[in-house]
């Protein structure tokens, strides 16, 4: 059965003609009606949306922290602050070419070119009245009172003349950016190039990390085609090519994608075997004749968390945690149903493993007006033509993907819909 009530939905706030949101092949997995729910029209099941993803951010414990190598370490979290193992710099150094100079000038030159260079041992004392060339980098000789740049100086016959710098000028001194032992960054700071270089020069060659969430996708559903054109009441599968990415741009190490068609006893095989710390299912989330997921999540004797949220599109997902402990977010089949229950579920509880803190919350204000379900949240995706605007997009139906491909974000509607000039909360969606 399609979702009518979100079809609706869709066709109201889409321009006049605009196509159904479910596509007529999307199945029985698109948005199964929940099970103790008469149609999908009618009272919602579950937790509302913000406690879904509560609920899912404290269902899981960071993984244990271990140590890898810088070159290993990007996208990872820091398990423990990070403190500088030196001085930064290290030593007095150089902040351009030219010379360093002792006292007022002229002075005299105690070496010709190339002089000090960087990585250079330290060269000799300086006394007043004395210079030696020196590049950028370099370890300033002791002595040295500033560093004449080399665009205001003239050296010739050994000696040098040019205006006498300020005391200090273009020298960094040792410890101006930090003294050893002080806390550059904070546990949970996730590891960007830029950390990584800071690592470096504090004198890491490892970091103490939460490693990335290994994820699993089972694919389930036989009426999926992987290659060619849709035929014979077969559908092209978009959530497999989709969620690994997807996960993956959400902080997962994304392990392998199976598809297992309606097979209850590969999905069951597929399940108790996967060395995953998170699985992800798409379809099967409803109660159909061949949808297995919860009959097979009750055999395995995993506790189901959260069976539907009341969030349109995606309101069948559901969150489970096997015997082991591994989480299972179940997605409905339907594409844009699958991008809610990832951002609902899957997102904070990546999070939570990965010990990643919440990205700073995002609004926008609505170019236009959004009808909304009476009691449950929507997510409707929009484009962002200016800093605080955000402009709806059509073809926003669960079944569709043109409209959230085209998406910067995902607006979160409150239940009853919003005015144009309503500011909501915006969830940034993965950059290519």
């Amino acid at each position: 059965m399609t979702d009518e009530f979100d079809d609706a939905l869709a066709l109201a706030n889409g321009p006049a003609g605009a196509a159904p949101a479910a596509a007529r092949g999307a199945g029985r997995r698109g948005v199964a009606r929940p099970r103790h729910a008469q149609a999908e029209g009618a009272a919602h099941v579950g937790p509302a949306w913000e406690s879904a993803r509560a609920t899912a951010f404290r269902s899981v414990r960071p993984l244990p922290p271990r140590r890898l190598p810088l070159d290993l370490a990007l996208g990872h979290t820091l398990a423990a602050p990070l403190t500088a193992l030196t001085d930064l710099p290290a030593f007095d150094t150089s902040a351009m070419d030219g010379w360093a100079v002792a006292g007022p000038g002229p002075w005299r030159l105690t070496a010709g070119e190339p002089g000090v260079l960087a990585g250079a041992p330290a060269a000799g004392r300086l006394t007043d009245g004395e210079a030696v060339p020196i590049a950028t980098g370099a370890r300033v000789p002791e002595g040295a009172t500033a560093v004449l740049r080399s665009e205001r100086g003239t050296a010739a016959d050994r000696r040098l003349r040019g205006p006498s710098p300020q005391p200090g000028a273009d020298i960094r001194p040792r410890g101006q950016e930090c003294r050893s032992g002080t806390e550059l960054l904070p546990a949970r700071t996730p590891l960007t190039p830029a950390a990584l270089g800071l690592a470096a020069a504090a004198g890491y060659d490892q970091l103490a990390v939460r490693p990335k969430p290994r994820a699993e996708v089972l694919v389930l559903g036989d009426e999926l085609l992987f290659r060619g054109l849709p035929h014979d009441g077969r559908i092209r599968d978009a959530l497999g090519p989709m969620t690994g990415p997807w996960l993956a741009a959400l902080g997962a190490q994304v392990m392998v994608t199976r598809r297992l068609g309606d097979d209850a006893e590969a999905l069951h095989e597929a399940m108790s075997t996967s060395r995953a710390d998170l699985i992800v299912t798409t379809g099967s989330t409803a109660a159909g004749p061949m949808d297995h997921l919860r009959a097979v999540l009750a055999r395995l004797g995993a506790h189901l968390l959260i069976s539907g949220v009341a969030v349109r599109p995606g309101h069948p997902m559901l969150l489970a945690e096997l015997p082991g402990g591994t989480p299972l977010v179940g997605l409905p089949g339907n594409p844009l149903a699958a991008v809610s229950g990832l951002l609902t579920l899957a997102e904070p509880l990546l999070r939570a493993l990965a010990d990643r803190p919440a990205a700073a919350a995002r609004h926008g204000r609505l170019t236009d007006e959004v009808r909304g379900h009476p009691e449950d949240t929507r997510l409707v995706p929009v484009e962002l033509p200016e800093p605080d605007a955000a402009r709806p997009l059509t073809y926003a139906g669960p079944a569709m993907l043109r409209g959230i491909a085209a998406a910067a974000a995902l607006a979160v509607i409150p239940a009853g819909g919003a005015r144009a000039k309503d500011r909501v909360r915006l969830l940034d969606l993965p950059a290519a």
